[in-house]
């Protein structure tokens, strides 16, 4: 067998990563209402799965939903108002675009760091260091 026969081979054989989704997926939000509350039920879920503090997804969500929040004892996010799933979905798809996706190679491989007192989107796949903006 020739290189390009290998190469064939391999090709073939190996998953494609944008048609499966890749092994990076966002959970689902999982809302509903309490009163004139919406509890995020899946909240510590979804901020593990990011690697991100829960306290900066709270303030991010909190700015876009301009409401005030809470985690309570189980580590569900309380919003006061009424917001839809697709609501939260839309908002937690901008916080993975700001603060987890590398802006130079897409990958989710990323940490927040604090230099010079300022924070910044560390991409640990191919060392980019990007700006972002405060919550």
């Amino acid at each position: 067998m020739d290189y390009s026969e290998h190469l064939d081979r391999a090709m073939t054989e190996t998953p494609d990563e944008h048609a499966s989704g890749g092994r990076f997926s966002v959970p689902d939000p999982v809302v509903r209402r309490e009163g004139n509350v919406t509890v995020y039920e899946n909240f510590a879920e979804t901020h593990d799965r990011l690697a991100r503090d829960a306290s900066h997804l709270l303030s991010y969500l909190q700015s876009e939903f301009a409401t005030s929040a809470s985690i309570d004892e189980t580590g569900r996010a309380r919003f006061t108002g009424a917001f839809k799933q697709p609501r939260v979905a839309e908002a937690l798809d901008g916080y993975v675009e700001t603060f987890v996706r590398c802006n130079e190679c897409d990958s989710p491989d990323t940490r927040l760091v604090t230099e010079q007192g300022t924070t910044r989107l560390k991409c640990d796949a191919c060392g980019a260091l990007s700006a972002i903006p405060d919550v």
